[in-house]
């Protein structure tokens, strides 16, 4: 069965374009929680949300970019947190995510292009699993700032190895050097899928927007 999940995973990042994604996360949803939480020991929601809650606030406006089935929003919510909006690039996963009932919005984007809120909307952005491997660009962090407030955070989840070859680690010092946000803390490499991916290490990134 463990294989079987495993091969989904690969089938889901080999889409060839966005839309493509989009299909097959749609497909994916309704067994998309069993698969991660359940048969993979899916860490990272949990660790993301560790870390976002010593830095924001749990009346923030938040948004989690990539929402997915709403996996990051219960454990937000567990936290306190009662004002997350979210977004998706897949109607299925969003549906899902809608039956948890922990979300004010939940919308249909796609990350990597311009996102329909305004400037500084947020208090605080999560983004966990999704700027990865055939899904969102490293451009994508542009936006994520941009719709934060001055003094907000921006939290995310990012394999060691994207960072380094995926150009996040340019679009980050980037971002730094041009003073549109700092370094807050980077958590240690952790295996956030141990039994799914147990040779994968994610790490967890905190910037504070100028």
């Amino acid at each position: 069965m463990e294989q079987e999940q495993q091969n989904r995973v690969q089938w889901v990042y080999g889409a060839s374009d966005p839309d493509e994604l989009a299909r097959r996360y749609d497909e994916w949803a309704k067994d998309y929680d069993a698969d991660l939480d359940q048969d993979f020991g899916y860490l990272g929601p949990s660790l993301a949300a560790d870390y976002f809650a010593k830095y924001v606030p749990s009346n923030a406006h938040v948004l989690d970019a990539g929402a997915g089935t709403g996996l990051v929003g219960v454990e937000l919510a567990g936290r306190g947190y009662a004002d997350v909006s979210g977004l998706d690039l897949s109607q299925g996963m969003l549906a899902e995510a809608r039956k948890k009932g922990v979300y004010g919005e939940l919308r249909q984007m796609k990350l990597g292009e311009t996102l329909d809120y305004r400037n500084g909307e947020f208090d605080a952005v999560i983004s966990v699993g999704v700027l990865t491997l055939g899904h969102a660009p490293a451009a994508s962090l542009d936006e994520l700032v941009r719709v934060t407030k001055s003094g907000g955070h921006v939290v995310f989840s990012l394999r060691p190895d994207v960072y380094a070859r995926s150009g996040f680690k340019e679009k980050q010092e980037e971002l730094e050097k041009a003073g549109l946000w700092r370094l807050v803390e980077v958590s240690d490499e952790v295996r956030i899928m141990p039994r799914g991916e147990p040779d994968v290490a994610h790490q967890v990134w905190v910037y504070r927007v100028a």
